[in-house]
């Protein structure tokens, strides 16, 4: 098999090439790894008031070059132009959280010894961390790991999925301008086994990857064998409930929402709904109308509620999920059918009769199809909600929130629960998952500790 010389990005919306990008040879990779650690051992030195300057620039030149930046995820991945200007608003507040509270996420603390004497704790900078990053939210993805890290006094790499390799250029350009020193963040345009070397090499301390679970095993694996510190943001296939007790216009709002949001293509999407049987048949028919009512379309022409898919063969892959779904004895309510045309475009689809054994039960469908499943009583739809290898998120809908919280706290096996909403991160709060979803947490104070030395300065007793 020959192997590719260059990456060309392709518009999905309309099949169009954007740009070609060269792969870097090993020698020029393993240049820009000994040219980030040289960046780093200076940035180390600077002082977190320092750093937090230059990370809150980020956030202002994020802004500066919003609707450029927009465009070109847009046109990359497909994503809704609007939906694109509100993932750079993320970034922004992710920056601007990051420099504000990172004083306090990293302060020193100062300890008695149960033996007598004294001891701090300090966070100090490991080095350099690689991360390995999906194309479904091209900038907030780079953003939610690189920022925390450099907030740390880290050095960052990027490896970026190729069909969003110019919004990764983009990002390195905008971290430049924001006067973040040469060479600490820098974009690695390189192949799977390139990526490999990256992960053993020695100036590397630390690995991120955000993307499947099969994905996360593998650079799981690399980087333990290596004895690298891992952090892994992995699939799922998130389970909302809906109560008796459930506001379902409410209900169906959100879920649709939670559904089709950012086509679909989101790992802590709303992809499984469990009704009660009390409800079932008034919720699937509100839902289902709902889903119906979607409109599919060009991405950047407001009219339309969501885009295509980010690549054709996703698209493929997504389509058989549902023709072995139904094989396997699932019944599509609407949509199912890929249509002709160009663009890499996929129907709202609903899914009813969902159950074990079928893909749309059992794995993440990473695209816009619902899986319908009825339960019999809230203790069946929690049953159902947990019978998952996955752990990242899922969703609560009841006008009792008393309730509602502690089903959350004491009964879901997953790293987040959105109570009479959807899945969106929040900079404030911390994000990951458990099981298949993977291990480590981002933000809310969490994810700028993860790759940081937890050090012990002890002093004898005097």
């Amino acid at each position: 098999m020959t192997k590719e010389k260059n990456i060309t990005t392709i518009n999905p919306a309309t099949n169009e090439k954007i740009e070609t990008y060269k792969y870097m040879t090993t020698a020029e990779m393993d240049t820009a790894i000994k040219d980030c650690n040289t960046a780093f051992l200076d940035w180390k030195l600077v002082s977190l008031k320092e750093r937090a300057k230059i990370i809150g620039g980020i956030g202002k030149k994020l802004q500066e070059h919003k609707k450029e930046l927009s465009e070109l995820m847009t046109n990359e991945m497909g994503k809704l132009f609007s939906q694109s200007e509100q993932e750079v608003d993320l970034c922004s507040g992710i920056c601007k959280y990051t420099a504000e509270n990172a004083s306090e996420n990293l302060k020193e603390e100062a300890r008695e010894l149960v033996g007598g004497g004294k001891g701090i704790i300090t966070y100090s900078p490991i080095g350099i961390v690689y991360g390995i990053q999906p194309w479904n939210y091209p900038s907030y993805q780079v953003i939610r790991y690189a920022i925390v890290n450099l907030m740390a006094g880290n050095g960052v790499l990027l490896k970026h999925a190729k069909n969003v390799t110019g919004t990764g250029k983009f990002l390195e350009k905008i971290f430049k301008e924001a006067g973040l020193p040469k060479d600490l963040f820098k974009v690695l345009i390189i192949e799977h086994e390139q990526s490999n070397k990256v992960i053993e090499h020695n100036l590397v301390r630390g690995v991120t990857l955000t993307g499947s679970s099969k994905a996360g095993k593998k650079v799981g694996e690399k980087a333990t064998t290596e004895l690298k510190k891992v952090v892994l943001e992995l699939g799922s296939n998130d389970a909302y409930i809906v109560l008796e007790d459930a506001d379902l216009e409410l209900a169906v709002e959100k879920c649709v929402r939670g559904r089709i949001y950012n086509n679909g293509e989101t790992c802590i999407a709303a992809k499984r709904f469990v009704v009660v049987d009390a409800v079932y048949d008034e919720f699937k028919k509100a839902f289902v109308k709902a889903m119906k009512d979607v409109k599919v379309g060009n991405p950047m022409d407001s009219k339309f509620d969501m885009g295509p898919m980010a690549r054709e063969d996703l698209r493929e892959t997504l389509h058989e999920q549902v023709e072995e779904s139904v094989k396997k004895g699932a019944e599509i309510l609407c949509g199912g059918e890929i249509p002709e045309g160009k663009g890499f475009y996929y129907p709202v689809t609903v899914l009813e009769n969902v159950k074990s054994g079928q893909p749309a039960y059992d794995d993440e469908l990473f695209g816009p199809v619902a899986s319908l499943i009825k339960a019999k009583d809230e203790n069946d739809a929690m049953r159902i909600a947990n019978d998952s290898r996955f752990g990242l998120g899922g969703g609560i809908f009841s006008k009792d929130e008393k309730k509602a919280t502690k089903l959350a706290q004491k009964y879901f096996d997953t790293g987040m629960v959105f109570i009479n909403s959807f899945g969106i991160a929040d900079p404030a709060m911390p994000f990951g998952g458990v099981k298949d979803s993977g291990f480590g947490r981002e933000h809310g104070g969490f994810g700028i500790r993860e790759f940081v030395n937890i050090k012990s300065i002890i002093f004898s007793e005097s």
